[in-house]
This record gives structure tokens, C-alpha cells and sequence, in this order.
């Protein structure tokens, strides 16, 4: 649907990296200097859909009105992130399609995000702490 041609229309016109179980599909550019160094604290504004529901919204930091912080590499977010956002320069912001292993895995979490689920996050690296 929406996020699905979203996504063909940025692969199609912006920088594609894929690195093992997550890929980041660029949207806007960031500064390219100011990369998180692992054991960082880093704050980001995110929007997360399951990719095989129909690009289902899940969680969104932006609809809280607030962003999210977190400490990069230490393992304090799903592996996706932790490899995504160190990828990332402040500014930038980015889709983050995130395989089950690099997300949730056979679990799932919580009755939100079924198990060995694809996830998706409109990701922005707003600043280093």
C-alpha cells in the first residue's frame, strides 16, 4: 500500500545500504560527520511498521511528541537499531527495514509485533549525547 510504494519510490531515487539483517534506504541526507560511536547516548525520532500487515503502525515516538534516547551498540534496543543508527549522521533520516532476527525474532513482543515479523522504521537521528 502507502508504505510499500513509499518504499519502491526511495529505493529507486536515494542511497541503499544493506548490512545483514537490516537495511537502511536513505530519505534525507544527515550531516556526514557525526556518526554515533558505540556506548553513545543517541536521540531519535521513529515510526515502526510491520511490513506484512499491510504496513501496519505499531509504535511512534513522533505521535508521543516526544523523541527516544538510547545508548548505541550495548544491546538496549533491537539489533536493527543498534546497527541501523550507527550508520546513521545526525540529521539524517532513513527507513530501517529490519529482518526477524535483527528485530523480535520467534517471539515477538508483547501481542504488538507477532512472531518472526519484518519491521520497518522511519528513522531520525536528531543528536548525540
Amino acid at each position: 500500500m502507502l508504505l510499500s510504494n513509499t518504499k519502491r519510490l526511495i529505493s529507486t531515487h536515494f542511497r541503499f545500504l544493506s548490512t545483514m539483517g537490516v537495511t537502511k534506504q536513505v530519505i534525507r541526507n544527515g550531516d556526514g560527520r557525526s556518526f554515533p560511536q558505540r556506548g553513545q547516548k543517541v536521540s531519535v525520532h521513529y515510526t515502526g511498521f510491520l511490513e506484512k500487515v499491510g504496513g501496519k503502525k505499531f509504535d511512534s515516538s513522533v505521535d508521543r511528541g516526544r523523541p527516544f534516547q538510547f545508548q548505541i551498540g550495548v544491546g538496549q534496543v533491537i539489533r536493527g537499531w543498534d546497527e541501523g543508527v550507527a550508520q546513521m549522521s545526525v540529521g539524517e533520516k532513513a527507513y530501517l527495514t529490519c529482518s526477524p532476527d535483527y528485530a523480535y525474532g520467534p517471539s515477538g513482543a508483547a501481542g504488538v509485533i507477532p512472531p518472526n515479523a519484518t519491521l520497518v522504521f522511519e528513522v531520525e537521528l536528531l543528536g548525540l549525547n
